[in-house]
């Protein structure tokens, strides 16, 4: 089996992957849950949904995921949303390691601070550019739930999307993280770019 006809992975442990398996099955592909490490070698790429930190950083630990992840990052393309994207992040702005529980793996060159763009009460949707990801020109509607802010950006990762002039998603060789939810939307640009990682 080729990588790009291997299941997509979907961290299953928490949050809001049933829509990303929703979104790959209209693309024409098939998902793989994820909870153990033994589980990473059967998929081509993996999703980190959004959900909740705190709970995502203490379920890849109690499941001995968290080194697993970070070699299966090295190799093969990972997207995280929201708080995926607070799990791949390199730090946590305003928070010392390990403030509530949350401990990200430290791969994309960012620094990211957590529920930045207020509670949920104050969620929102936004048109923004694809050009820098899939070259399209037509603007995508992007949810932002209890968002995280990319504060700052290292040398080794590029913005492909921003939003009133700041980044939302960065990329980073075939890692990509978003601060919105690309799955809330009937629109599969991202997840079509995502798997352009794996070919």
């Amino acid at each position: 089996m080729t990588a790009s006809t291997r299941p997509v992975g979907l961290l299953t442990l928490q949050g809001d992957y049933g829509k990303h398996r929703q979104a790959f099955a209209a693309l024409g592909r098939v998902t793989r849950d994820v909870r153990r490490p033994a589980e990473l070698d059967e998929v081509s790429c993996l999703v980190i949904p959004g959900g909740e930190s705190t709970t995502l950083t203490r379920l890849i630990d109690r499941g001995g995921l968290r080194e697993p992840l970070r070699a299966f990052a090295a190799e093969r393309p990972v997207m995280g949303t929201c708080a995926g994207l607070i799990m791949l992040a390199g730090r946590l702005e305003g928070e010392r390691r390990g403030d509530f529980g949350v401990e990200p793996l430290g791969l994309l060159d960012c620094t990211v601070r957590r529920n930045a763009y207020g509670r949920q009460i104050d969620s929102f949707t936004a048109p923004v550019g694809l050009g820098a990801l899939d070259g399209s020109a037509d603007p995508f509607a992007a949810v932002f739930i209890r968002a995280p802010r990319i504060t700052a950006i290292g040398r080794d990762a590029e913005v492909v999307i921003s939003h009133a002039g700041e980044a939302v998603a960065v990329r980073q060789g075939r890692l990509l993280g978003l601060t919105f939810h690309p799955e809330l939307t009937a629109d599969l640009r991202i997840h079509r770019a995502f798997l352009d990682l794996v070919r």
